[in-house]
């Protein structure tokens, strides 16, 4: 019976490459690709060294391994949807649409192409068949950001590390002899890098400012622009005449205006009832649907009951964000997601 032929989306950190260590050790025929993104021309970007530290890991373990250039597909799919959702007035999730748009888009047909079995990657979720959970350590899991996949795809994905804690990959990274075992993990959006994403919306998009209003009207300082704002937001928002703490209530691209409620507990930052779109599930539902949700990532899960275009939750959700996700569990089980509208 001939090997199992899998590719390795290898990122240069640890957990991809100790992702690919454990299937060439169950016996897999392994080969690692990096995939280069689009790069900030703006700031000195470390994708070189990412790239350097996959092909290192890769000739430890003695596996092909191969760079492809997405940088203009990131661009179109990623760093575009991106800018245009900031311009609309939402805050999008990057991360899940690079998973939809490259890893599992781009990458995953790539990978069908050159004849493969499977596709892996370094994320913490678990499967069973074409059904996925949680991952073994929940303070890493990510089913949050994969709720875009399909049954197929499942099927022809493998996630080596979900059943691992943390600590665990990287005893295993030092067992491996890998040369990223005491890498830290990468923060933030990668196209942003070491820089803020208000710098980088700033240089991408013309800001409408205007001022900072509490929920009764009261002016207490102005701003730079309201597409620069998450709804729930506390740092950042700089109002000198008003005193105590704000959180972004809501925002008006028309008039510029922003407004705060003081305190996180103020009623206009708690919302029962979310509409959504573009939702996806996975195995498909039968609604109204009882379940459980996540408007964020690493959340705790809620009790809710999903409706066509609506989800109404046991308990009021804080600081609702119109452009990220919301993602649906059973068991453990994640179901599939949508767009918060």
């Amino acid at each position: 019976m001939s090997q199992k032929k899998v590719f390795v989306a290898m990122s240069g950190g640890v957990d991809s490459s100790v992702s690919a260590a454990l299937l060439k050790q169950a016996g897999y025929d392994v080969y690692g690709v990096f995939m280069q993104g689009w790069a900030n021309p703006n700031f000195d970007c470390e994708w070189k060294e990412e790239r350097r530290d996959a092909a290192r890991v890769a000739g430890v373990l003695d596996i092909p391994f191969k760079v492809l250039d997405f940088s203009r597909d990131y661009y179109e799919h990623v760093v575009s949807y991106l800018i245009s959702e900031y311009k609309a007035g939402r805050t999008p999730n990057p991360d899940i649409m690079c998973n939809k748009e490259i890893k599992f888009g781009l990458f995953y047909r790539w990978v069908m192409a050159e004849g493969a079995d499977f596709v892996a990657t370094g994320h913490y979720i678990q499967k069973e068949g074409d059904h996925v959970f949680a991952g073994a350590d929940r303070g890493k899991d990510q089913t949050y950001f994969l709720w875009t996949l399909t049954k197929d795809i499942i099927e022809h994905s493998l996630f080596p590390i979900g059943s691992y804690q943390k600590s665990e990959v990287r005893i295993l990274a030092e067992k491996f002899k890998l040369p990223v075992a005491d890498k830290k993990d990468s923060q933030g959006v990668c196209f942003v890098g070491e820089g803020s994403m208000v710098n980088f919306l700033k240089e991408n998009i013309k800001a409408t400012a205007g001022d900072i209003k509490t929920i009764d009207g009261n002016v207490i300082g102005h701003h730079e622009g309201v597409e620069l704002f998450t709804i729930g937001q506390r740092h950042g928002i700089g109002t000198p005449g008003g005193g105590g703490v704000y959180y972004v209530a809501d925002k008006d691209l028309k008039t510029g205006v922003l407004t705060v409620a003081r305190g996180d507990e103020d009623p206009i930052l708690q919302k029962s009832k979310i509409m959504y779109t573009n939702p996806n599930w996975i195995h498909g539902v039968s609604l109204p649907l009882a379940c459980m949700a996540r408007i964020r990532y690493r959340q705790t899960l809620s009790s809710c009951t999903v409706y066509e275009n609506t989800v109404v939750f046991d308990e009021p959700q804080k600081a609702v964000a119109p452009g990220q996700s919301i993602v649906f569990y059973k068991d453990d089980e994640m179901l599939g997601g949508a767009i918060i509208n």
